[in-house]
């Protein structure tokens, strides 16, 4: 449970007593500020005190490098439609109290504000935040419920309809997207991006100024005429996001939609009955266990901490591809170390590094990267020629295309050229990573580093990990994925690890029905009634049918009853578009999407028998963080469970060891 409290400061200023205010979880171990019960009533018992002297104006910010992530989760599980209510008022009264200070008031974030927390700094006159801060936004969406304290009728009065749907509504879709600082400014959300060190002392100047401007307190007004037509076809971009199948896109966007024309105190009203029939509900109950999950549990899946990692500061990426040039351009983001790529054309690696260069070029202009952070890392990305521009990496990242033998050769070369302490890591997406290694003086420092594609926007790497590869080298590697800002999952070594085995296994059923005579159209609303961020189809063009087909075939060849060939994924591969017809005696969306389920709950259960990830939970995790599973269904297994799939095809749930 949360322990955050709201402590108060006189400040004697030019202008008179000025309230200072840093909101702190006294919990200990750095835990990030977040408001339950507790801390509403703090922030309460702060705002009183502030009605009984005569200030002059109020400073709020965070501490430790938190600003507020927001409501205490831990106590929603289990929670009556009557005590959500209860909740979400409460915030609104204390809130609005702020709102309702008779002087100017100032939010200094600095640091991650989301949710709540960022509906606190809202109901301030002015806004401010730090530099380096990274994460700001309203996550609710994507837990299956909507901002319940002011968010969704405080966020369109202040920067319009546009920005405010993409705030609340379309950025928890895509993944959960949160913007920083820079970004924040841009929208209008803050007013003022200050230096870190000069956070605080930046903000009460500022206040200070508004207080000698006078004028009174503003009241944000944005042009909201246009919000109908925003939300309208705001909703077809969630049709094809969820397809129906989660309610809180729609609330929200029937909360921006009202707070064109309600009061605000109207609007309060309307996300108190949101909430209260949101946050019971089936989708947010489970979005809670996706939560705890991804967030929690995921972390603690790693390697034993007192293993030490290598150090990394010089990367290679063999091959200069499309995957390769995200990999690398990834790589300089986030590690800052030199990165050399190299290709068997050699007017390939000149080409990505000039790629690299212009997505840096795209960061700057959209406000997610200074000037002065891209030319510095501009440089970074280099081409090289032959082997031997790796001989002083210290991780060397193989993305050539997938096949075993040209894979080994590479790692052949590779061991000849790179120093004994140097890792070296695959990118395949089934093939076996210990066949790879085979023949190697040194198998015990090769490893899998599994990217999804694409890779700025999946956060799972699946960390492969072979019966030789030593501690020190999968410390390395979950260290690299930390420090690239990805999510981890350690896996064993096995075709397919854990999600192209679960998405083959999809294919599978869909090719079958396809070649028994059904449509496209018939096998994707099969599949997206598990509620899947896109349709089989796209995926598959997105994907590529070459790749598919490649994961299919490896897997077919170890599995051939589960995983049989398909002669349409082999001619789409081919580059063939084979003519689909539909038949009378196809199979019905219905068979389709229960035979989906069946297969999922079987593959499931055998990647937990074949003891590719621990528990249930892992399967969960890199579905959602590596295939977009949605987080309202609280990830695959528990769904299969709640439906009764999981035991009728195994005898027990996915969830039981």
């Amino acid at each position: 449970m949360s322990d955050t409290r709201f402590h108060l400061e006189r400040l004697d200023t030019r202008v008179g007593p000025v309230a200072s205010v840093t909101i702190a979880n006294e919990s200990g171990g750095g835990r990030p500020n977040t408001f339950g019960e507790a801390a509403l009533q703090s922030l309460d018992e702060v705002l009183g005190r502030l009605r009984t002297r005569d200030w002059r104006g109020l400073l709020v910010t965070g501490s430790a490098g938190s600003f507020a992530a927001g409501a205490d989760i831990d106590e929603f599980p289990g929670i009556s439609s009557e005590r959500a209510r209860e909740g979400s008022r409460a915030g609104h009264e204390v809130f609005g109290s702020l709102r309702g200070l008779p002087f100017h008031t100032l939010a200094a974030i600095n640091g991650g504000a989301l949710g709540g927390g960022l509906e606190l700094a809202l109901h301030c006159d002015i806004r401010t935040i730090g530099a380096d801060v990274r994460h700001v936004g309203f996550p609710e969406v994507f837990l299956g419920l909507i901002p319940a304290w002011g968010g969704t009728q405080l966020a369109p009065q202040l920067v319009g309809a546009e920005a405010a749907v993409r705030l609340v509504v379309e950025s928890p879709l895509r993944q959960n997207r949160l913007i920083g600082a820079n970004e924040a400014l841009a929208l209008g959300l803050v007013d003022l991006v200050v230096e870190p060190g000069e956070l605080l002392g930046r903000s009460l100047e500022l206040l200070l100024e508004a207080i000698e401007a006078g004028g009174g307190k503003r009241r944000p007004a944005a042009d909201l005429t246009d919000v109908a037509e925003v939300v309208r076809r705001a909703r077809a971009r969630v049709d094809d996001a969820v397809h129906g199948q989660a309610p809180a896109p729609y609330r929200a966007l029937e909360l921006i939609e009202g707070a064109a024309s309600w009061s605000l105190e109207e609007g309060y009203r309307a996300e108190e009955d949101a909430v209260a029939e949101l946050l019971p509900g089936p989708e947010a109950q489970a979005s809670l266990y996706a939560f705890d999950v991804v967030e929690r549990r995921l972390g603690r899946s790693g390697p034993t901490p007192d293993t030490a990692s290598r150090r990394i500061e010089r990367v290679g990426i063999v091959g200069a591809g499309l995957m390769a040039t995200q990999l690398a351009t990834l790589f300089v983001r986030r590690l800052q170390v030199p990165v050399v790529l190299t290709d068997v054309d050699p007017e390939r690696a000149p080409r990505a590094v000039e790629a690299i260069r212009a997505e840096l070029d795209g960061l700057v202009a959209r406000g997610r990267l200074t000037e002065e952070d891209a030319e510095a890392r501009r440089p970074l990305a280099l081409a090289g020629e032959g082997m031997g521009a790796y001989s002083g990496c210290g991780l060397v990242l193989e993305a050539v295309f997938e096949e075993l033998g040209a894979k080994r050769e590479v790692f052949a070369a590779l061991e000849a050229v790179v120093s004994p302490e140097c890792a070296l890591a695959t990118n395949t997406s089934a093939l076996s990573v210990s066949a790879m290694a085979a023949g190697l003086d040194h198998p015990e420092r090769v490893v899998g580093l599994h990217f999804f594609n694409p890779v700025g926007v999946l956060p799972l790497v699946e960390i492969v990990r072979t019966d030789s590869t030593d501690d020190q080298t999968l410390a390395t590697a979950w260290d690299v994925v930390l420090r690239l800002r990805k999510r981890g999952v350690v896996v064993r070594d096995a075709p397919g690890f854990v999600v192209n085995r679960l998405l083959a296994r999809q294919s599978a059923v869909l090719m079958q029905a396809l070649e028994q005579g059904a449509t496209f159209e018939e096998t994707d609303e099969a599949a997206l009634r598990l509620g899947l961020p896109m349709p089989p189809s796209a995926l598959l063009a997105m994907v590529g049918p070459r790749v598919a087909n490649h994961v299919l075939v490896t897997l077919n060849e170890v599995w051939p009853e589960r995983f049989p060939r398909s002669s349409f994924l082999q001619a789409l591969a081919d580059g063939e578009f084979p003519a689909i017809e539909a038949r009378e005696a196809r199979p019905s969306v219905d068979e389709i999407h229960e035979r989906l389920l069946e297969g999922l709950a079987d593959e499931a259960r055998r990647i937990l028998d074949d003891g590719v990830v621990p528990s249930a939970a892992e399967i969960d995790a890199c579905l959602i963080l590596g295939a977009g599973f949605p987080f309202f269904r609280g990830g695959l297994t528990p769904y299969l469970d709640r439906t009764g799939v999981s035991e009728r095809v195994s005898g027990r749930p996915l969830g039981r060891p």
